[in-house]
């Protein structure tokens, strides 16, 4: 779908596709509630983020529903020009790395899944790197 379709400003596009996340995680995507290609007009060199969203054992009504318990994927627009190139190192670099994490995370022990967890990449003069929410 183009951007116009998404109301995407024409200067800006998504670097990456449902579909390319879906190939990445395969049957772990099932545990992926929320995808997310965000609209803002600037995330500075935020190009994808991650989060594990924990079940909160909070009292008084606060706790987390359990549809929202597990991944948040949030796929960050970039420069329409710079698409390309930023896709291409996505999919080379990016990707396995966000499956690597998945995967870590749901085999994870119990202390670390009761937590909530985040991690971002970021893309810099044509690199990527990656780094959690502290």
């Amino acid at each position: 779908m183009s951007a116009r379709n998404r109301r995407l400003p024409r200067h800006l596009a998504w670097p990456l596709t449902t579909t390319d996340i879906s190939e990445c995680l395969g049957p772990r995507m099932t545990r992926v509630r929320d995808l997310m290609f965000l609209s803002g007009h600037d995330s500075g060199p935020l190009v994808l983020g991650v989060t594990w969203l924990a079940p909160s054992r909070r009292n008084y009504g606060r706790g987390v529903h359990p549809d929202l318990v597990g991944f948040h994927i949030d796929v960050h627009p970039v420069a329409a020009t710079e698409r390309s190139a930023t896709r291409a190192v996505l999919r080379a670099q990016v990707l396995p790395q966000l499956r690597e994490w998945v995967m870590r995370a749901i085999t994870a022990d119990e202390t670390w899944q009761l937590t909530d967890h985040a991690y971002y990449w970021r893309m810099s003069d044509g690199r990527c790197t990656g780094s959690p929410d502290r």
